[in-house]
């Protein structure tokens, strides 16, 4: 495959959704052609003319307009002798149309008398109005979507064809608001922290409106707030050039100010979105635990739970169940917020620890025994059985205002009878378990904490001396702790136990995975004693599924695959990992996703070591999730690339894997199973996996194209790479070689990209391999044709070509054909790759291919534009770009803007071609590697330098220049001369 090639950045969605229909209903339009409907129904406006008299009393907004005024409006000061006559018949034309209701006579006059929501500019008057309260009240976002919504009323230039004076100025004013409107849709698009994408709109509006310096300074603002900084100053020598040249005057002074705080690295020019302070409630019960004087973070917890217990004298019962994993702070939470709920509940307080985690939960008779004594209820007051004491400690509590904490709860079932019922009572309640059955309960999750909060716990208990002095060690020290409160807690007293540490000796020890859990304890507190309590009250199944599942180094984990991790039903699998989340050992990351805390998983992984018998099922389990993945990823390629042999080549598995017929299904389960399946991959090295894990990486290859999970994938082919190495599996190794040379050379890095693919055809000899037979040798002429090679890189590709034809392989065939198209453009045979480019669409076509048919025309367009037909490479590129954008490579899709940029130029349209250049720079934002890089900034420059802006272009090219010059490639010299046809010192 062409390796030209993917996020997209593209001007905000701006079409909103159309006036509401209702059956009958009159509505108009004027942001656009002004046009009427009854219902869905477009009705006839006659001549431009009459729809110059149904716009002009639209704009009235009901308002009459006399006979007089609309004659102006029309003619001006040279009014036809029969204008009032033609005023008339126009006037008796609408009301046929529109109704006698609507078009009214009044006063010598007419008006159109209708609801406000049925003009479109009524409705973006409103519409702007509520996102000017929404911005005034700190909602950018929703200010931002109406603005959006405004401007989406569009269809075009206003009164569009409309005649006369009247509407020439009303066009005038209404495109004078919509510039306003879209400066102040930018300027919410920089404060929510849109400036890469702003950056290309700005530069299309600055070509179209030169001399609008708000525009300008948003532009430079983007570009600075983009890591930009000379060309945000090249946007002011441009500006301030152009002002002096045509109006004679400077920049206006905020221009000017913006450029000294440009100069001056302003931080204050990134300004930090506005964080809501956390509402403290302070209340303190009596018989509660001292809370730790060291608490730290949680403040949306504590706001959120203090707010419930504030308002529970207007409750019958306020209950709060807050759940979360052994160690996450559960109890502290809960005491924090209780002590300082106490002015809500002057009449007392009260604690019981029922130790739900541990092998004999409290009962709850004890529990009410003790607290019916704490109310005052004597001991020969208190009756014998549960119904009896639930009864009167609900009595007892009538007409009192107590809080109640339930710590450490086992069930619902538990705490039913210990909770209040009436008005001015609040109960809170802690427990590993998710009080799912709890009528009523206002439930809580409790996560670990915030990076930023952990390393301030840490900081707390350790000293901000000590740590000042070794920050990053203390980032790793938190981070091996998971950021999970007790673990931070026993690692920081550790250390503040012994002076002698630094807090580096201790990241050192907490840096062995193997050890940390045994590292994790200080005194009676252990983070592994914490999830032995839950892991000890398992059912078998639930602790088998618990100890497999923690093998997968995936960040988190499918329902699907899961099921074939544990060998189980999928409904089976989802009632074992349900039960791990409500015991709160596994989290639910969303439906039907599971993950563990990494702590958690450590221990998993050590109950795994220590129980699970025999120890060949750990190997089976990971076994059969690389199948699943592997089958799976196999079918959507297969559905991607319909008559690619690729697949026909994998190795075959043991178990099926999920099939898809949609094809944005299929990409949405790659894309959201990229992390888990390519740690899969690395994880999968031994002799007997892994030529399935290389293989996996040939079905999954869409990530790395995207450009949305490169590094990863980068990482897991170098890993089976050196795995075939140590395995002594030639036929492994040259795939991984042929894989991770596609990888090197789609970032740019072509010195290693030749290395991998060479050793890769000094193995193919050795192998009985068709797939490394094919894409070996197309794979090295791709990277011979970009490092100018072109008679050897067309003697690959011919021998790529030949072994596609022999597999029957016409989808790689009709690549190599592609490839080959641009070998030879590059060696001036214009019409040859023209042709070349043709036979791989026409192949392409003949398959009924969508993706690779994307490649096909992006070859072919590039191909026409070089035989000077740009009309015919715009549409194929764009026929391509859409493709690319469906199948979600960002990659392809970045170098397709690019190439349009470049056809935009040839056609002299420098204003398109900088905004297609200027998406495309967006785009390819860490992918691509710095040679694309430099070359799309190279045609950004040209575009730039087209609309006026030289200084800016000079930058550009003087960075491109920087790029070529350090890879040492032969685009250096077009640059140079780019810089010296203006002017410009190249500074090389």
């Amino acid at each position: 495959m062409d390796r030209d090639s993917g996020p997209r950045v593209r001007v905000p969605e701006q079409r909103a959704p159309s006036i509401p229909v209702t059956p009958d209903a009159l509505r108009f339009t004027v942001l656009g052609p002004v046009r009427a409907w009854r219902g869905p129904e477009l009705l006839s406006s006659g001549s431009p003319q009459q729809r110059a008299l149904l716009a002009a009393l639209l704009l009235r907004e009901g308002r009459t307009a006399t006979a007089g005024e609309l004659i102006d409006a029309f003619w001006g000061e040279d009014p036809p002798s029969q204008a009032l006559a033609t005023i008339r018949t126009y006037a008796s034309r609408l009301r046929k149309i529109l109704g006698q209701d609507t078009l009214v006579s009044e006063s010598g006059g007419y008006a159109i008398r209708t609801d406000r929501a049925a003009l479109d500019l009524t409705l973006a008057q409103d519409l702007a109005a509520e996102a000017e309260k929404a911005r005034a009240a700190g909602d950018r976002c929703q200010a931002r979507t109406l603005i959006n919504k405004v401007l989406g009323l569009w269809d075009g230039e206003a009164l569009a064809s409309v005649p006369g004076p009247y509407a020439d100025n009303q066009r005038t004013r209404l495109e004078e608001w919509r510039l306003q409107l879209t400066e102040t849709r930018l300027d919410l698009d920089l404060e929510v922290g849109c400036h890469a994408e702003a950056v290309s709109e700005l530069t299309a509006l600055t070509a179209a409106h030169p001399l609008r310096e708000r525009l300008r300074e948003l532009l430079m603002v983007a570009l600075y707030r983009s890591g930009r900084q000379a060309e945000a100053l090249a946007v002011y020598a441009d500006t301030r050039r152009l002002l002096a040249e045509e109006l004679g005057v400077d920049p206006r002074p905020e221009l000017a100010q913006l450029q000294q705080r440009i100069l001056r690295a302003d931080e204050e020019l990134a300004r930090p979105a506005d964080e809501p302070a956390a509402a403290p409630a302070p209340l303190r019960p009596a018989q509660l635990p001292a809370t730790v004087p060291d608490f730290t973070g949680r403040s949306a917890f504590v706001s959120e739970l203090g707010s419930r217990l504030a308002t529970a004298e207007s409750s019958v019962m306020a209950v709060s169940a807050v759940a979360g994993i052994g160690g996450v702070g559960k109890t502290t939470l809960a005491v924090h917020v209780a002590h300082q709920a106490r002015r809500h509940f002057p009449d007392g307080q009260l604690y019981v620890d029922l130790q739900g985690a541990g092998a004999r939960a409290a009962e709850p008779e004890t529990v009410l025994g003790s607290f019916l004594r704490a109310l005052g209820t004597a001991d020969s007051a208190i009756p014998d059985t549960l119904d009896e004491r639930a009864a009167l400690y609900r009595s007892t509590l009538d007409g009192r205002r107590i809080l109640i904490l339930l710590d450490n709860a086992h069930d619902a079932a538990q705490i039913r009878p210990l909770l209040p019922g009436t008005p001015g009572c609040a109960a809170l309640v802690t427990s590993r378990v998710r009080m799912v059955d709890l009528a009523g309960a206002h439930l809580v999750d409790l996560d670990v904490m915030s990076p930023e909060e952990a390393l301030q716990l840490f900081t707390r208990i350790v000293g901000a001396e000590r740590v000042g002095a070794e920050r990053e060690a203390a980032l790793d020290v938190v981070a091996a702790c998971g950021f999970l409160p007790l673990a931070i807690r026993i690692a920081a007293s550790r250390l503040a136990a012994r002076r002698t540490w630094t807090v580096s000796v201790l990241a050192a020890k907490l840096a062995d995975e193997r050890r940390r859990l045994d590292e994790l304890q200080a005194g009676d507190l252990a983070v592994k004693a914490t999830f032995e309590l839950g892991y000890g009250q398992l059912e078998p199944a639930q602790a088998r599924a618990f100890r497999l599942l923690g093998l997968a180094d995936g960040p988190d984990i499918s329902l699907a695959a899961a099921a074939a991790l544990l060998d189980l039903d999928p409904h089976v699998a989802e009632d074992l990992l349900e039960a791990l989340v409500d015991t709160s050992l596994v989290e639910s990351a969303a439906p039907g996703r599971y993950r563990y805390h990494d702590l958690v998983r450590l221990y998993a992984r050590a109950c795994a070591e220590r129980d699970e018998q025999p120890p060949v099922e750990r190997e089976l389990a990971l076994s059969r999730l690389l199948d699943f993945y592997l089958a799976t990823a196999a079918g959507v390629y297969a559905l991607e690339r319909p008559g690619d042999r690729t697949v026909d080549h994998l190795e075959g598995t043991e178990r099926e894997g999920l099939s898809f017929t949609d094809h944005g299904r299929a990409l949405d389960w790659l894309y959201t199973e990229a992390s888990c399946l390519l740690s899969c991959v690395q994880q999968n090295r031994t002799p007997a996996s892994i030529r399935r894990a290389v293989d996996l990486l040939l079905a999954a290859k869409d990530l790395a194209e995207s450009g949305a999970n490169a590094r990863q994938f980068e990482s897991a082919a170098t890993v089976v790479r050196d795995a075939a190495v140590e395995a002594g599996d030639p036929h492994a190794e040259a795939r991984a070689r042929t894989t991770l040379a596609q990888v090197h050379s789609m970032a740019g890095r072509f010195d290693q990209a030749e290395d991998e693919a060479r050793r890769a055809m000094l193995l193919a000899p050795s192998v009985d391999d068709v797939w490394t037979h094919c894409n070996a040798p197309n794979e090295l002429g791709i990277i011979a044709g970009y490092r100018n090679q072109q008679e050897e890189a067309e003697a690959l590709l011919r021998q790529a070509c030949t072994a596609f034809r022999a597999d029957g392989n016409h989808a790689g065939e009709a690549s190599a054909l592609c490839n080959l198209s641009r070998v030879h453009l590059a060696m001036g045979r214009t019409a040859s790759a023209v042709k070349l480019a043709g036979e791989g669409v026409a192949l392409y076509n003949r398959m009924g291919l969508t993706l690779r048919l994307a490649n096909g025309r992006y070859a072919l367009g590039l191909a026409l534009a070089r035989a000077n037909r740009p009309e015919e490479a715009q549409v194929r590129l764009t026929e391509a770009l859409a493709v690319f954008r469906e199948s979600r490579q960002r990659l392809w899709e970045g170098m397709t803007l690019f190439r349009l940029a470049e056809v935009q130029l040839t056609a002299e349209r420098p204003a398109q071609a900088a905004a297609l250049a200027e998406q495309a720079l967006t785009m390819l934002l860490h992918i691509g590697g710095e040679w694309r890089r430099a070359n799309v900034l190279t045609v950004l420059g040209r575009a730039l330098h087209g609309i006026g802006q030289a200084d800016r272009a000079q930058v550009c090219w003087r960075e491109a220049l920087s790029v070529f010059e350090q890879l040492k490639a032969p685009e250096s010299e077009s640059v140079s001369r780019l810089l010296s046809m203006t002017g410009a010192p190249s500074e090389s």
